[in-house]
């Protein structure tokens, strides 16, 4: 918005903020219902200009302020016209960062690996090109139509989980990098085309939010059964794969079933967070000596972080109002499972990153390994 707006609708506010306070003849003064059409008809003017966040404003000062006027009743019609539109857009900003991320995680790392290009130079021309190339087929995808958040959540993390099942895939078939950089990036097309399919429909942003949330949930359930079980690595990705899928089943039927607003999705999830941290905790205290009861108090830890989480969260007014800066912030870009940067905890996705080490699987040769990133500070 620019200034001369801002202060324009600061001055509207000042201004009948002064004129109810100030003392006038009685003959003179306003009566309510005057003072509300006179805001009424500001915040209009402003909605005309385009100045929606302003008019906002206005509508909601006239509901606190002047409650059973016939204004007042105009200002709940248009503020419900304001926030369903709002609902119907918004998610154009995180397409747009998530798609040029992506890009240069594609062009620098994967399609490199998938050629079998460890040169400097071939990752730096994958940078140069993957970085510019994911931007403008973002700014594509939303030229052609707008995208509320949930929309693009179902974009941006279908182009993710596709590329963590090309990635399980690999897991479970022990494929070298390359094969497994190519089933990365074919999974992140395949995921990116069927998200843009599920996207033609209306998703609410807590939907979008959950299923996300609910398969990374899944991918670390079926890391500890794998352990429970005793599974192979192969096993592993398997395992990971079937509770990562029926996790993202899961949050996606929760969220369209059950009132769930993205805000109390996350809060649910981070109850999930201190519960299987609070677990790790007692882990390192206690020192058992059981690998399965090390990795079982975590599991079953988190498992009732979320179930405190979800009581603790209901019948709160958990709706996310924030702007398509801060929504982006928290887009599932490749990232750490646990971010933490000027203050403020944030979950992002944890994108497996595919390198050549020497494991002592293969006899102290180098062999593909698979980095899960889980935590990463900024000071």
């Amino acid at each position: 918005m620019h200034a001369p707006t801002l202060l324009r609708g600061l001055l509207v506010l000042a201004l009948s903020a002064a004129a109810l306070s100030a003392p006038r003849p009685a003959s003179a003064q306003l009566t309510r219902t005057d003072s509300a059409a006179v805001l009424l008809a500001a915040a209009e003017d402003f909605a005309n200009r385009g100045a929606h966040d302003i008019a906002e404003a206005l509508y909601r000062h006239i509901l606190e302020r002047f409650p059973g006027t016939a204004a007042a009743g105009t200002a709940r019609t248009r503020l419900d016209g304001v926030t369903d539109q709002r609902s119907r857009t918004g998610g154009e900003v995180e397409i747009k960062v998530w798609s040029t991320i992506y890009g240069l995680y594609n062009g620098g790392v994967l399609m490199p690996m998938a050629f079998n290009a460890d040169e400097a130079e071939a990752i730096g021309a994958g940078l140069l090109i993957g970085g510019p190339v994911g931007f403008l087929i973002g700014h594509q995808l939303t030229r052609a139509r707008s995208y509320s958040p949930g929309q693009a959540r179902a974009v941006t993390w279908g182009a993710s989980w596709g590329t963590i099942q090309g990635a399980l895939f690999a897991i479970m078939f022990d494929v070298d990098a390359e094969v497994a950089a190519r089933l990365m990036l074919a999974g992140g097309a395949a995921g990116l085309a069927a998200g843009s399919l599920i996207a033609r429909r209306e998703i609410p942003a807590g939907t979008g939010t959950s299923a996300m949330l609910g398969s990374l949930w899944g991918l670390w359930y079926g890391v500890a059964s794998s352990v429970l079980v005793e599974l192979e690595f192969q096993g592993t990705g398997a395992a990971m794969m079937l509770a990562g899928n029926a996790g993202l089943i899961v949050g996606a039927v929760a969220g369209s079933r059950v009132p769930l607003s993205r805000g109390r999705a996350r809060l649910i999830s981070l109850g999930g967070v201190l519960g299987g941290f609070a677990g790790a905790g007692m882990v390192l205290i206690g020192q058992p000596d059981s690998e399965k009861v090390a990795i079982g108090i975590p599991m079953v830890m988190s498992m009732a972080g979320l179930a405190v989480g979800a009581l603790a969260t209901r019948g709160g007014d958990w709706a996310d109002r924030s702007d398509d800066v801060r929504s982006a912030a928290s887009l599932s870009a490749p990232g750490s499972l646990l971010n933490w940067s000027e203050g403020d905890w944030a979950l992002s996705t944890p994108l497996p990153i595919p390198a050549r080490e020497a494991t002592p699987v293969n006899g102290g040769r180098d062999g593909l390994i698979w980095k899960v990133p889980l935590l990463k500070v900024r000071f």
